[in-house]
């Protein structure tokens, strides 16, 4: 991320929290086309074919009124959203439409408040090329394994 952009990024998310608390998931949709910041907890954390990540409130995400996504090429800016899973979060930056529903594109950690805003890195072996498949250069946990049993 360019330095231009961390500062417009840093100015948005602050322009968002100053505006007022966070508002739950079911009012996302009033906020099309401005910033604000959206609370909910993550029901579930679902991978899509194509590498993106999102972010889900609802049992049935289908239904939902709310989603968070997370492109591949963010991943590095973020950091290991699997573990956002069955935390409430809080989330700052503009709310878009996508297919009928709100969602708010996860950019940078500093989006994220409170717990969620202490999520890992992503693991050093995680292929953001790959669409989120390990490396083949690293460790596989049965070679090594059996590495060791060998030289025992």
């Amino acid at each position: 991320m360019t330095r231009a952009a961390g500062v417009l990024l840093t100015t948005l998310l602050l322009a968002a929290t100053a505006a007022g608390k966070c508002i739950p998931i079911e009012e996302a949709a009033q906020k099309i086309g401005a910033n604000a910041c959206v609370t909910g907890k993550v029901r579930k954390v679902a991978r899509s074919s194509g590498g993106s990540f999102f972010l889900d409130f609802c049992e049935n995400y289908t239904a939902c009124p709310f989603t968070v996504v997370v492109f591949p090429s963010n991943l590095k800016d973020v950091g290991d959203v699997r573990e956002l899973e069955g935390k409430t979060i809080e989330i700052a930056g503009k709310v878009q439409l996508w297919r009928g529903r709100a969602e708010i594109v996860l950019r940078d950690s500093r989006q994220l408040k409170g717990e969620a805003a202490r999520i890992p890195p992503i693991p050093k072996d995680y292929d953001v090329q790959k669409k989120g498949r390990f490396s083949p250069t690293a460790p596989h946990p049965s070679k090594d394994s059996t590495k060791k049993e060998n030289e025992e």
